[in-house]
């Protein structure tokens, strides 16, 4: 019965992964990448999140949480300004690529503090050197231990 549900739901256009089911410290980064992306001059029609890679978190204590988020935003067929969008009124684009994002923060009283690290790039140019850049942005950017495998920084 559950597959039933879940072939319908797919066939209907709803993800699985839709961002209303992320837990609210995940929604959190979500809502600012979409921020940042839909903000972009370059960009013609509205993306929502579509599917998350790979997340993880740790706990520092004293109410404070590192977030690593890995995820895909795809375009919909409204246009870039459209208010409210949401996948009930804007259906995902298939010609369009995907944009693969990664961010790392840190939630603290139930809001991102510090200097977050958003990394935005087409799915299709994603290469090992550019996944390595990107573990290194959050080292550098003080989550290194959460990113899915282990940076040897160096420094420069």
């Amino acid at each position: 019965m559950a597959l039933l549900l879940l072939v319908v739901l797919l066939t209907a256009g709803v993800s699985p992964n839709d961002a209303q089911q992320l837990p609210d410290i995940y929604k959190k980064g979500v809502e600012l990448a979409l921020h940042q992306i839909n903000a972009r001059h370059s960009i013609k029609h509205h993306f929502l999140f579509f599917k998350t890679i790979h997340q993880a978190e740790i706990q520092a204590g004293f109410g404070v949480t590192y977030i690593y988020h890995n995820f895909y935003l795809k375009a919909t067929t409204c246009r870039k300004g459209t208010e409210n969008a949401d996948t009930t009124t804007c259906e995902f684009r298939n010609d369009r690529p995907l944009i693969d994002c990664v961010i790392c923060y840190k939630i603290s009283a139930g809001e991102i503090g510090g200097k977050p690290y958003l990394n935005f790039m087409y799915r299709q140019v994603l290469s090992k050197e550019s996944k390595r850049e990107r573990e290194i942005g959050c080292y550098q950017a003080g989550f290194g231990s959460l990113t899915p495998t282990p940076v040897a920084y160096t420094g420069s």
